[in-house]
């Protein structure tokens, strides 16, 4: 029997016993997980090469020189500076809050419903998919703090779960996101005086992109393709599976004694209910007056949450520390995808991709191919906004030439972006962090899931040009 260090915690892996049978599945999975494991480097190597290929690919097919690239990298380094400390906080602060004593509670009592190993993998990938329809960041938080405790719950019922597959399932719930409410191409193209409203003449109401009944019918199937997916990929009798080994208590705050008046302080609820309580007015308020549900929103009831369920500052200083290990990596690469979509923004390479795409398109196979082109720019651009921003405007031109509703146009682009996140290391450095994974890891998994979603969204947007 063998075990490694993953993260956070132990992992062990555990060999089949002689006789046992593989399925046809685990046949098909073994050699794609050795190559996965073996030729998939580290997702700071990743970004490093994509930075490369973006590069010699601006050089090659615009009119830019080294000079304009290397000046288009190096002031996109700022241009994701406001988003990294959102996704820093997001990472920091959902950690803080799975870890309080009322969360923990509801999410072990969540976590112990599903009685079998089928069960326990569609269960989170389910699970996450609410979750991202709400809030996109709060699905990245939910699939990773789930998949830890089902498969803790699950070692002590005697379940075999291959804790990678755990983590691949949540973060595959994760790819219905942007069809959901905090999607920022459809809220860019439902916002008065955006791009979007200028070029069309009008908003885009998110009861026609969002809210429409194709979209919503679309996420169904989608939801229920992958977590099918990840079904049939759980390994069967005798396949080889690693266990994430936890410690049966995860308290992280033990009260100590109090014998001075700053230690009564110190330990009192009155300080961070002093800030708690006016935060949670502040949001109820901006609800109140018509506000979105934004990303700052997401951490500020975050932070309103925590501040209200700790029991005194010293809990909170004590789940700080315990979250903070997780920021480092994702704080550093970030930067990295700025510079990439400053090259591809300022030497105009992500419109260039754009237009072979809807040169080839017509008045159906317009979705199809727009999802094709959206899909490939997130590779090198994985920021929702940021991208729709920059090939939004190419693809609604090109739908108002070919007649094709713009609905199709912003969910096209919506459906790229969160498609081939399956493939990209970008969005999983949060919940790869928190599960104590690496990339490598999952992907042999999530590379199924691209293929099986990228049928769904492509049918989806298909059947749409029909219907719209």
């Amino acid at each position: 029997m063998a075990s490694e260090e993953r993260g956070e915690g132990r992992s062990q892996e555990t060999v089949p016993a002689a006789g046992d049978s593989f399925s046809r599945v685990d046949a098909v999975m073994r050699p794609l997980n050795v190559v996965v494991e073996r030729f998939i480097p580290s997702a700071f190597v990743f970004a490093v090469v994509l930075t490369a290929i973006v590069a010699v690919a601006a050089l090659l097919v615009t009119d830019a020189g080294p000079k304009g690239v290397l000046v288009g990298w190096g002031e996109g380094f700022a241009g994701l500076l406001e988003f990294t400390m959102q996704m820093v906080l997001i990472l920091l602060l959902g950690h803080m809050l799975a870890h309080t004593r009322p969360a923990r509670r509801i999410l072990v009592r969540l976590s112990g419903l599903p009685r079998s190993t089928g069960q326990a993998y569609v269960f989170v990938v389910v699970l996450t998919s609410i979750a991202s329809l709400i809030s996109w960041g709060l699905g990245l938080v939910v699939g990773a703090l789930l998949a830890k405790e089902v498969a803790r719950q699950g070692r002590g019922r005697g379940l075999r779960l291959h804790f990678p597959l755990l983590v691949a399932a949540g973060y595959s719930g994760w790819v219905v996101w942007h069809m959901g409410y905090s999607g920022s191409a459809s809220l860019t193209a439902a916002t008065e005086d955006s791009f979007a409203a200028d070029m069309t003449g009008s908003v885009v109401p998110m009861s026609q992109t969002t809210f429409s009944v194709w979209n919503m019918v679309g996420v169904v199937v989608a939801v229920v393709l992958v977590a099918t997916t990840i079904y049939l990929l759980r390994p069967r009798t005798g396949g080889r599976i690693i266990e994430v080994v936890t410690e049966e208590s995860d308290e992280i705050y033990t009260r100590g004694e109090v014998s001075t008046p700053a230690e009564r302080v110190d330990n009192s609820r009155v300080p961070t209910f002093v800030v708690g309580f006016p935060l949670a007015v502040y949001i109820v308020v901006h609800f109140v007056d018509g506000g979105a549900l934004t990303l700052d929103i997401v951490n500020w009831t975050f932070m309103c949450a925590i501040l209200l369920l700790v029991r005194n500052s010293n809990e909170l200083i004590a789940l700080i520390r315990n979250s903070a290990r997780n920021v480092g990596e994702v704080a550093f690469q970030y930067p990295l995808y700025a510079g990439i979509l400053g090259i591809m923004a300022s030497t105009g390479l992500m419109a260039w991709v754009t237009d072979r795409f809807v040169d080839i398109s017509g008045p159906h196979s317009f979705g199809v191919i727009a999802l094709l082109s959206a899909g490939l720019v997130n590779i090198a651009v994985p920021s929702g906004g940021g991208q729709f921003a920059v090939q939004g405007p190419v693809l609604l031109e090109t739908a108002q030439e070919l007649g094709v509703d713009p609905s199709i146009a912003v969910m096209a682009v919506a459906y790229g972006d969160q498609w081939t996140n399956m493939i990209q290391p970008f969005w999983a450095l949060p919940l790869l962090a928190i599960a104590g994974l690496r990339i490598r890891d999952i992907l042999g998994y999530t590379s199924i899931v691209f293929v099986v979603s990228g049928i769904s969204f492509a049918s989806t947007l298909l059947v749409a040009s029909y219907i719209v």
